[in-house]
C-alpha cells in the first residue's frame, strides 16, 4: 500500500492517518505506556487525534478545521503537532520513519517468545516425569 506523505484527497489523508496511527501503536514507548489497562483508551484516543491532525495538516487543511472534524480545541490539535504531547510526539516520529523507510511496523515477540519456550519446557519435564510414573 502506497502512503502519501502530503495528501491531495480524503483518501490520501485516511491512507496517512491510517498508516501513522498504525506505526504508533506498536512504537515500543506506546505500546509500554499501554500495558496499563486504565490509561490504554486515553492513548489509543491520543494518538488517533495526533495522527488525524498530521495527515489533515500535512494536507494543508487549517488548523480550525482539522478540530471541527476531530471535535477537539484547536488547542488540542496545536500541541500534537507542536510535538508538545507525548502522542504528538510518537506520530511525529511515525511520520519521519515513514517518510525515510515506507511503511513498516514491527513487532518485538523476543520476550514473550522466550516466556512461552520455557513454558513448553516446563510442561515437557512434567510430562516426562508423569510418563515414567506409569
Amino acid at each position: 500500500m502506497e502512503v502519501p506523505l502530503k495528501p491531495l484527497g480524503r483518501e490520501d489523508i485516511r491512507k496517512l492517518e491510517s498508516a501513522l496511527l498504525v506505526m504508533s501503536l506498536f512504537d515500543r514507548e506506546a505500546l509500554e505506556a499501554m500495558r496499563d489497562p486504565s490509561a490504554r483508551l486515553t492513548w489509543i484516543d491520543s494518538l488517533y487525534t495526533a495522527a488525524a491532525a498530521l495527515a489533515r495538516e500535512r494536507a494543508g487543511i487549517s488548523i480550525s478545521k482539522i478540530a471541527e472534524e476531530l471535535g477537539v480545541t484547536e488547542a488540542t490539535i496545536r500541541r500534537h503537532l507542536k510535538g508538545e504531547t507525548k502522542a504528538g510526539q510518537l506520530v511525529s516520529r511515525a511520520y519521519e520513519k515513514l517518510a525515510k523507510e515506507g511503511l513498516k511496523v514491527e513487532f518485538d515477540c523476543t520476550k514473550q517468545l522466550e516466556e512461552l519456550r520455557a513454558k513448553i519446557e516446563e510442561v515437557k519435564k512434567a510430562l516426562s516425569e508423569i510418563l515414567a510414573r506409569l
